[in-house]
């Protein structure tokens, strides 16, 4: 064997694959001792690798946070329309102008701020006391003390400290699932392994933050802090935060609006000067100008629509964390879905036992309520009977949040549940003590137990694998008798079963003589009968295969991203209708691939197997190059750099990890991806009512901007008083489109198609439609002042009559911005209470300004007649005209098409 020795002057830790070296080179390479390093040794080498701690990113000032907010130009527009407000002692329009930028600054600020803590879950893991031998002793030490070339001692229950060269294992296994997603815990062995081989199979390692659940063993430190597993994870979810589609929709638009208005109230200023209008009364009228056309009120109608999405979503089991996140899900084109805890149960469970007499497959539907045969029976006590399962204290829980019957090894308690549930034992022979048991030796491949049935034989019991119990076996039992072992049937028969991904046990038994004796331990087992075989795996949870239907119709890829071995992964995925059959790509495959053939092969498989929290991660924003909006859900720590770096994560509440939910927007209370379909219809209705209350905002804005425009061109009296504007857009608009909010689902959310990833926050339809109500209503305005003032009223009056008019305008605008394409006739009225009180409000409060004589000389208006009043009631039904045609027009294409 030959020794590998690090350059000279080189790092020997820095890039080593120590699951190829041998213990003595690994020794070797850190220079280190069986019986550990001594205490000065141990300090050098701290002082040179540092502490075995995960390190933090230096915290971002709130001040600082809290500043970015305001670096948007609507919101910079909005900070210099207070300033100016204020200066001019207009504090009611001041007042509302800055409720608007402190409810905008603080949603942001506690959406940035919330980013760090998937950093501080991670250091969670770390385990902080551990055993050590230091100076040839045991000492227990802080895991932030160990240091390359300690050596460790690892028993069950215990967390591993940090990355380990095993030494000597006796019958050590590791929960691992937090970083592969693997159900099984994983058996640990010493020899040195391929240097191809996968972070997942490499058996000589044990991982920082991983689990002991059974053995124990010695290790060699040989990765501490950073440079461990869990340590390159951490780097990971400290890169900057993915902002939502909905975030990068809002502020594009927000510039394109900013960029706008401010050049129309320059422009309108201007104008003014050079008409010899009066400089104060100008200024302030492209104040108010900027004021009433930016939509200020958007920021409240998102946080109100997202608000109530989060209320919805809780009803149905998910915890909203972003607020931008409802709208992300309703967007979502593809969902990369962890496979163990969100697309199965987390549950190893029994689905086919063979045997020469026949099989029992549990997946059919009544199987499980047919009697069984004899030979069935037998492989099922078999493996209940040399079973260490034990009854679960009253009250304990599975991961899928049902009563827990069984705890213990995965695959005992799977056989042992099996046998009860079957009927194949009884209550008293699962109790019963045993005469002699010998655990599973990873040696031998097998465990054994002698039990005394009820008529007084004594009979061993042994289960193992396949391969290992055929070659102990003289007798095949049937359902006829039993008949002489013939390996053929056996080996066919477990190739089968192991070809879908699942996870296979051979169960064998003899009849000890009367007078043999019965040693302690149990010698290795021969004359054997072969009862059959258990196929084990974690099944799918109900009512999946469903919603990944539910997610095609909707237009949404499901794509499988697992760390499990790759049969397991094609066996669930094609169970539930996941990919199209193509065999999944594997980590390995992927480092032979360019990021656009690994977007094909995606395509092509919809499964990716074996794969490390760096392949997720690559997969993630492979797909977002291809313009896809991405969901990933997770619940390990391998996921954290996923979930943290896709459009929207969703993370398990129940059996996820800390880190995995502090990295994610959406956290499922259920675990189970029939949420997510459910959350993607309130993430769509979600977004369908912000598009709504925009479309309402925009057109109400623009069509206050072309009509001042336009009558300022004409040299017509000012068409509106800076009052009047700021009126109108913040007491009588206002609540309207918050109210929009407040808009039902329509009833198709999961039968359309994922917003189109070039459309903005508007589609092309609604922004025509906004161009066509804007000028609408614009001349609409502009008709109405000019007809009054050639038919003698006066300024005071045309303008009262013309405002009215407005009103009017935008109450029957708000009405028909309910639906995209149904007609506001074939709409129940009273389906958005809030928008029809919020709109017949408005009204009521309108008339009360008009009214009231102090309110009315205030805001410069006049009382209007009852003919007045239902003459402008008719101008301003005229809006549905335009709309209600467009949608017509729009609804025949559909329907042609």
């Amino acid at each position: 064997m030959v020794t590998v020795q690090p350059p000279a002057g080189s790092d020997p830790v820095a890039g080593s694959r120590w699951h190829v070296l041998s213990r003595k080179d690994t020794l070797g390479r850190l220079d280190a001792n069986p019986r550990g390093l001594s205490s000065e040794e141990a300090a050098r080498r701290i002082a040179r690798y540092g502490r075995n701690e995960l390190a933090e990113a230096e915290a971002t000032s709130p001040l600082r946070v809290l500043a970015r907010q305001f670096v948007s130009p609507l919101i910079g527009i909005l900070v210099v329309t207070f300033v100016i407000t204020a200066v001019q002692r207009h504090w009611v329009d001041a007042g509302a102008i800055a409720l608007v930028l402190l409810l905008n600054a603080g949603i942001g600020f506690w959406q940035e701020r919330k980013a760090e803590r998937s950093v501080r879950a991670l250091k969670r893991l770390s385990a902080p006391i551990c055993r050590v031998l230091r100076d040839g002793a045991e000492h227990e030490l802080p895991a932030a003390e160990l240091v390359p070339g300690d050596v460790v001692l690892l028993e069950s229950g215990e967390r591993v400290p940090a990355d380990l060269r095993l030494l000597e294992v006796n019958g050590l296994q590791v929960d691992e699932s937090m970083l592969t997603g693997e159900v099984l815990p994983v058996t640990k062995q010493v020899n040195r392994l391929p240097a191809d081989t996968l972070s997942a199979e490499r058996t000589n390692i044990a991982f920082s933050g991983t689990l002991v659940t059974a053995g124990r063993g010695r290790a060699l430190v040989v990765a501490t802090g950073a440079d461990t597993e869990l340590g390159m994870i951490n780097e990971l979810v400290q890169g900057p935060a993915t902002r939502s589609p909905l975030e990068i929709l809002t502020h594009s638009l927000e510039r394109r609006i900013g960029a706008v208005v401010a050049t129309a109230a320059v422009a309108i200023f201007a104008a003014g000067l050079v008409l010899g209008q009066d400089p104060s009364e100008m200024f302030r009228t492209a104040v108010a100008l900027a004021v009433a056309s930016i939509p200020e009120s958007l920021p409240i109608v998102l946080t109100v629509a997202m608000s109530l999405g989060v209320a919805r979503m809780a009803r149905h089991h998910a915890v909203v964390r972003s607020l931008p996140a409802v709208e992300t899900l309703g967007s979502t084109t593809v969902i990369g879905s962890d496979k163990t805890g969100t697309l199965t149960r987390n549950e190893l469970t029994v689905q086919l036992i063979w045997t020469a007499g026949g099989s029992l497959d549990l997946r059919e539907p009544g199987a499980a309520e047919a009697p069984l045969t004899s030979t069935v029976r037998r492989a099922l006590r078999a493996g209940a009977l040399t079973n260490e399962a034990t009854r679960a204290p009253a009250g304990a829980f599975t991961a899928a949040g049902e009563p827990l019957d069984f705890t213990g090894d995965a695959v005992d308690v799977a056989m042992l549940r099996a046998a009860v549930r079957l009927g194949a034992v009884t209550a008293d022979e699962r109790d019963a003590r045993w005469v002699a048991h010998t655990p599973y030796e990873p040696e031998l491949r097998l465990s054994q137990t002698v039990r005394t049935e009820p008529d007084g034989r004594r009979v061993l019991y042994v289960k193992g694998s396949p391969d290992v119990l055929a070659d102990l076996c003289t007798h095949l039992a049937g359902d006829d008798g039993d008949r002489p072992f013939d390996p053929a049937p056996v080996r066919a028969a477990n190739e089968r079963l192991a070809a879908e991904g699942m996870r296979v046990l051979a169960t064998a038994m003899r009849v000890l003589d009367a007078d043999e004796e019965v040693t302690r331990p149990l010698p290795a087992p021969t004359g054997l009968t072969f009862l059959g075989l258990q196929a084990m795996e974690d099944p799918p949870r109900p009512g999946v295969a469903e919603a990944v239907a539910d997610c095609k119709r909707a237009g949404i890829d499901v794509v499988m991203i697992t760390g499990d071995h790759p049969a397991t992964a094609a066996s669930i995925a094609a169970r539930l209708g996941i990919g199209t059959g193509a065999p999944p790509v594997t980590g390995r495959e992927m480092e032979t691939l360019d990021d656009a053939l690994l977007a094909v092969r995606l395509r092509e498989s919809g499964v990716a197997a074996r794969v490390t929290p760096q392949d997720k991660l690559r997969i993630v924003r492979t797909l977002q190059g291809e313009r896809e909006i991405v969901a990933v859900t997770g619940d390990g720590v391998n996921d954290a750099p996923a979930l943290r770096a896709a459009s929207i994560g969703i993370a398990m509440g129940r059996s996820g990890t800390a880190v995995a939910r502090e990295a994610a927007d959406i956290v499922l209370t259920d675990d189970n991806f029939v949420t997510i379909v459910d959350a993607v219809k309130q993430g769509r209705v979600t977004f369908n009512a912000i598009r709504k209350a925009t479309f309402f905002l925009l057109a109400t804005g623009l069509s206050s901007l072309l009509a001042v425009a336009v009558n300022l061109i004409a040299e017509q009296p000012l068409l509106f008083l800076p009052v009047q504007l700021l009126f109108i857009n913040v007491v009588t608009n206002g609540v309207q489109d918050i109210a929009l909010a407040f808009e039902p689902p329509e009833g198709d959310e999961l039968r359309r198609s994922p917003r189109a990833v070039g459309e903005g926050l508007l589609s092309r339809v609604l922004w025509l439609r906004t161009v066509l109500a804007g000028i609408w209503m614009a001349v609409t305005i502009l008709v109405t002042f000019r007809w009054a003032l050639e038919h003698g009223y006066d300024e005071t009056h045309a303008r009262t009559l013309t405002v009215t008019v407005f009103v009017m305008l935008n109450f029957w605008l708000v009405l028909s911005a309910r639906a995209e394409n149904r007609s506001l006739f074939t709409m129940n009225p009273f389906g958005n209470r809030f928008l029809l009180g919020s709109a017949l409000g408005a009204l009521a409060l309108y008339w009360g300004a008009t009214a009231w004589r102090p309110a009315a000389e205030l805001l410069g208006f006049v009382p209007l007649s009852g003919t007045e009043w239902a003459a402008c009631w008719g101008l301003g039904a005229l809006i549905l005209v335009i709309v209600e045609i467009d949608k017509f027009v729009r609804r025949r294409g559909r329907a042609g098409s």
